[in-house]
């Protein structure tokens, strides 16, 4: 039985496997909690995407805030890919993986002079720059080092998602990207600069979309400030048009990648701008059904209003249920002929707010390990050390091979850094 939104994961008897691999076995050689990925899944969803462009400029720039991991930024450096960064210690990240610096795009709200100088002195494609503020810092810091850099202006073309309002990012409410009617004001300043070349435009606005609606929405706008740009005199030579397409978490139905992208390289073509480079920057879409987090139950406590069944990872090791709310399906990794009861699944961390999931109908004893699906984005690159809890180790799979990518962090690292009073 392969289970929905995870071809790679399945249950064969009584054991649940991803790509060729038992999770319960892992967990006992491993420990828990664990992160487990299959390479192969991650592999052929971008490939998706580098299908879909055949033949046209682009690159595929992979979001790494979905995940970080060296091993995760090696798989899609491999294979040719970009990356989208947020911060300079991303940005050491793709370097540390063997990414190419001359393939990233720097995005972010608040970069600092000195990030800015860095992503300038490793050679970065890209600065999309969020703000009129960022653009005059851009051009001091790139005056200064005797850099040009080059800069693609973020939009902000007030469309919709549809999405949970802490992941929206285009509307006009939303902190990220330049106004609509402030663009081509924002352009004619960025040349007017000096050590500043426009290269692009870029939009993004918001993650888990599953309508290709929003997506047409957006590109219509953003051609529109291309054509206003252009006629202003001022050249666009790529269009960046984000990430944000979502995933099966339930009974999601987003568009395949390449249908999406279809779609969007038909209106680029409709609208007489087939000749541009496209970029697009995934993120979610490639990781998050390629992951699952695996926890052991410690306790069985049941009660009058709510049965909890209390696992050994926690909010530290998966936020998105705490903070967004979010439904993630649940799998015992061996199904056992017990009666199920409905729990709720929650972590050892001192909050209320500390759950997996909610009324989870489970058969299920001490001891058993539990499969959070859908955990390869927004999981570890989440995570965190509160109650002074060592992060998770992780897992690549591979058609039944098995590599450890992350050792389990050990307690002393936590405070290695600090200093007692009076040493």
């Amino acid at each position: 039985m392969t289970l929905p939104g995870a071809p790679w994961l399945a249950r064969a008897g009584n054991e649940l496997w991803l790509d060729g691999c038992q999770l319960d076995a892992l967990a006992s050689k491993f420990g828990t909690p664990l992160y487990v990925y299959s390479r192969r899944a991650m592999v052929e969803s971008a490939m998706a995407y580098q299908r879909a462009l055949t033949g046209r400029a682009h690159l595929v720039c992979y979001a790494m805030k979905a995940n970080s991991t060296l091993a995760v930024l090696q798989t899609f450096a491999a294979m040719g890919c970009g990356f989208d960064i947020v911060s300079g210690g991303e940005l050491e990240r793709v370097l540390a993986a063997g990414g190419d610096a001359a393939k990233v795009v720097f995005s972010g709200v608040g970069k600092k002079r000195s990030e800015m100088r860095q992503a300038l002195e490793a050679g970065v494609a890209c600065f999309n720059v969020e703000s009129e503020g960022e653009l005059e810092v851009l051009s001091e810091v790139a005056l200064a080092a005797g850099k040009t850099a080059a800069v693609s202006l973020r939009v902000n073309p007030d469309v919709d998602a549809g999405t949970h309002p802490y992941i929206s990012t285009g509307l006009k409410g939303n902190k990220f990207g330049i106004a609509h009617d402030r663009a081509v004001a924002t352009y004619r300043r960025a040349v007017a600069l000096p050590a500043l070349q426009v290269v692009g435009i870029d939009c993004h606005i918001g993650s888990q979309i599953t309508q290709i609606e929003p997506y047409l929405d957006a590109l219509d706008r953003l051609l529109d400030l291309v054509e206003e740009v252009e006629a202003a005199g001022i050249p666009i030579h790529h269009v960046d048009v984000g990430g944000g397409l979502g995933i099966t978490y339930t009974d999601e139905a987003p568009p395949d990648a390449e249908v999406l992208v279809s779609m969007l390289l038909a209106r680029f073509d409709a609208r007489g701008h087939g000749h541009r480079k496209i970029l697009l920057e995934p993120g979610r879409s490639l990781v998050g059904n390629a992951g699952v987090l695996v926890t052991e139950v410690l306790y069985l406590k049941p009660g009058e209003a709510k049965n909890f069944c209390i696992v050994d990872a926690a909010m530290n090791d998966l936020m998105r249920p705490a903070l967004y709310e979010a439904f993630m399906r649940i799998e015992p990794c061996q199904a056992r002929d017990l009666m199920p009861l409905t729990w709720d699944i929650v972590g050892p961390v001192c909050e209320s707010g500390d759950w997996i999931g909610r009324e989870r109908r489970l058969a299920i004893a001490p001891g058993d390990r539990l499969a959070v699906l859908s955990a390869g984005a927004y999981g570890m690159s989440m995570a965190s050390n509160y109650n002074s809890r060592a992060r998770a180790a992780e897992v690549m799979v591979d058609d039944g091979h098995a590599t450890l990518i992350r050792e389990r962090e050990a307690v002393a690292s936590l405070f290695s850094g600090e200093i007692l009073l009076g040493t």
